[in-house]
C-alpha cells in the first residue's frame, strides 16, 4: 500500500484540481483521487494489473474510522459508485477491495476522454452505519 499511496499522493498533486480529498461523516472519513492511469508509474501499474493510458481513469477510496485516540485505521466498506460526464453520460464503476497489510482501500477504473469533467457519486455502507453517499467532482485535462 505505501508504494500505491505515495504514487497516488505524487500523481494528486498535479491532479487533483480541488483542496479537498476527503469527506466525514461522523467518526468516519471517506479519503479519495481520481486521475488518469497513464499518470501512475509503471511498477505500481504492474503491481496492481492496471493499464496505464490517458483514456483510462483510476479511482481510489479508502474507509477510516476515527478511534477514541483520534487515530484514524481502516474499515471494510461496501462500495457503489457510478459516474457521470459532461453530457451525462453514465457509467458504473467496478471497485475491487485491495488489502496489505492492515491498510484497506478500493480501486476502480473507467473511461476517460479528456478534456472532460467527470462527477464520481458514491454509497458507502460500513456495518453498524446508515449509508452514506458522497460526490465528487475531477477535472481531466489533455
Amino acid at each position: 500500500m505505501k508504494r500505491l499511496l505515495a504514487a497516488l499522493c505524487l500523481c494528486s498533486v498535479a491532479a487533483v484540481a480541488h483542496a479537498e480529498i476527503s469527506q466525514k461523516f461522523g467518526d468516519l472519513e471517506v479519503h479519495y483521487n481520481a486521475l488518469t492511469t497513464d499518470e501512475l508509474q509503471p511498477d505500481v501499474a504492474r503491481t496492481y494489473k492496471i493499464e496505464r493510458s490517458k483514456t483510462r481513469g483510476l479511482v481510489t477510496l479508502s474507509v477510516l474510522r476515527k478511534n477514541k485516540v483520534g487515530a484514524l485505521t481502516p474499515v471494510p466498506a461496501k462500495l457503489s459508485l457510478y459516474v457521470t460526464n459532461l453530457t451525462q453520460q453514465l457509467a458504473n464503476v467496478d471497485m475491487r477491495e485491495v488489502k496489505e497489510g492492515t491498510a484497506i482501500y478500493y480501486l476502480g477504473e473507467f473511461r476517460v476522454a479528456p478534456p472532460d469533467t467527470l462527477k464520481f457519486t458514491a454509497t458507502i455502507e460500513v456495518a453498524g452505519e446508515p449509508k452514506h453517499e458522497m460526490t465528487f467532482d475531477q477535472q481531466f485535462f489533455k
